[in-house]
């Protein structure tokens, strides 16, 4: 009965989507903009010819890269933020709706990856299924997820270094690791962020080396953080108080914050805020599907690293919501705890562990450290397949000759990212990073769907099981994220992906490759 359900009205709808309408629209609009990229090209592209992309990742690098890409900011800052703002303890309900999303859209990517094993992930992935402009879109979206993702990241990685020093009674002036536009309690104004822009180049020269050094440093930091994470839900669990856990799910309500903004909170609309604020947290599997053109064995190794990273990440994320917001109240999230909550929490009502909260502040810096470096992995990666493209400059394409790595665009990502992590506070680009990633994975769902439509003679190394109905799930979960970030994240979005139009219709509409991939 589903089989013929879909034969008979989900796909020939599809067919009409992938092939009429794009047809008529590209006869209107003209110019390639829907035209679809040669799927025999992009196999070609993938083939190791001793020229391109070093292969030297495995599946179990795979695996540590999503790991480490996954376990960060969003885990150890954004868990306390959406208790406080959205759910309360219900966060732990949030957790679980973001990771059915990711796991559908995972799903999704782990098809794509064992098919068409090229770098550019979901920019690549669309522009086999819907076409140039929607590719564009899709690249240009992902830099919220990387580029300024990193920098965010970079800064909250400076603020935790100050953490750290303050156990040895020493600090760096606060002028020089905060931007020009904040200013102390005592009236300092900051300069530059120093460590910030340290951080980041430090694990840009490291990515300039090669993949198979930055996996390396990568796993050693994700065995030391999934410890410390580890040793937080072992022993904290028996010092969970029932009472922050009662009610589980707050009455509905408006909540307010220190800066003014209006939270929808407790509820079905907060838990769906609670999923959409800490979606954040499970940025950084889809990362896993860049390093295509530097893995051995992509077919296999690829669905293991994205499927297999996201799986461990979120039942360390479950437990360690349900164990956070049992130590600690409500109220020490909102208040004193803030973005430090996890040490808060330990020092404050863990007796005898202040060990752990010292522990903890190194997992947090080395799940900062470990997060740039696959954001700004991932970035290269998706520039230089637009860049083979045609639709961003050629230097962002170029390989050192000995380290076969995109050192050029690495270079000029540290500048970029660098410029942001020193001169610009950090505020609510992690919301940003959120709904231009959920859009990227609905994006990604669409695309399965219409590739085992179009294209079903192609060879697979992993189906995504129950197609359609796992991706319109996809779509639909992602798409009830986006809706609980509300209208201020939608516009500016909207705002993002306008400069990205500008950018498209004045370059890379002029300069794409498109019709040199035709068979």
């Amino acid at each position: 009965m589903y089989k013929k359900l879909q034969n008979d009205f989900f796909n020939p709808i599809v067919c009409i989507f992938a092939n009429e309408i794009t047809l008529k629209t590209h006869h209107l609009m003209g110019n390639n903009l829907f035209t679809r990229k040669s799927i025999t090209k992009l196999m070609k592209e993938s083939d190791d010819d001793g020229k391109g992309l070093k292969r030297s990742l495995t599946a179990i690098s795979l695996v540590a890269l999503g790991v480490g890409g996954i376990i960060g900011a969003g885990l150890f800052v954004r868990t306390a933020a959406a208790a406080a703002n959205n759910a309360g303890p219900s966060v732990t309900i949030g957790f679980i709706i973001a990771g059915i999303g990711c796991a559908l859209a995972g799903l999704c990517y782990a098809e794509f990856a064992s098919m068409i094993p090229v770098s550019g992930s979901a920019y690549t992935y669309s522009y086999a299924t819907m076409g140039e402009l929607v590719a564009w879109i899709i690249g240009w979206d992902l830099v919220l997820e990387y580029a300024l993702g990193a920098a965010t990241v970079s800064i909250a990685w400076s603020e935790y270094l100050n953490k750290l020093l303050g156990y040895f009674n020493t600090q760096i002036p606060y002028e020089w690791c905060h931007s020009p536009f904040e200013v102390s309690t005592a009236g300092i104004h900051g300069i530059m962020n120093i460590p910030a822009l340290f951080i980041v180049f430090l694990l840009t020269i490291l990515l300039m080396r090669g993949a198979r050094e930055s996996a390396l440093v990568n796993s050693i930091i994700v065995i030391t953080k999934v410890s410390i994470v580890i040793l937080f839900i072992v022993f904290g669990w028996s010092f969970i108080n029932p009472a922050n856990h009662t009610p589980f799910i707050p009455e509905a309500t408006k909540f307010i914050d220190a800066q003014g903004v209006s939270h929808n909170f407790g509820g079905i609309l907060g838990i769906l805020g609670a999923a959409g604020v800490v979606f954040f947290a499970f940025i950084g599997f889809d990362a896993v599907s860049t390093a295509a053109q530097e893995t051995r064995n992509p077919k296999k190794a690829l669905p293991i690293g994205i499927l297999g990273s996201l799986a461990i990440c979120t039942v360390l994320y479950i437990l360690f919501s349900y164990v956070l917001t049992g130590v600690a109240s409500l109220e020490d999230f909102r208040t004193v705890g803030k973005e430090a909550s996890v040490t808060y929490a330990i020092q404050t009502y863990m007796s005898g562990f202040g060990w752990l909260a010292k522990l903890v502040t190194v997992a947090i810096l080395a799940g900062f450290s470990s997060v740039i470096l696959v954001m700004l992995y991932g970035q290269s990666r998706v520039f230089y397949s637009m860049s083979k493209d045609g639709l961003v400059p050629g230097i962002f394409s170029e390989l050192h000759p000995k380290f076969r790595t995109p050192y050029k665009s690495n270079l000029l990502f540290f500048l970029f990212v660098g410029l942001f992590a020193s001169f610009v506070p950090q505020d609510i680009v992690g919301d940003m990073t959120s709904i231009g990633t959920l859009f990227a994975f609905m994006l990604v769902s669409a695309g399965v769907w219409i590739m085992r439509v179009t294209n079903p003679e192609l060879k697979r190394g992993f189906k995504t099981p129950m197609v359609p109905l796992v991706p319109i799930l996809g779509i639909l979960v992602c798409a009830a994220m986006i809706f609980g970030l509300g209208w201020a994240n939608w516009i500016r979005l909207l705002i993002w992906m306008a400069i990205g139009f500008v950018i498209y219709f004045s370059y890379s509409r002029f300069h794409s490759k498109i019709d040199d991939t035709k068979d």
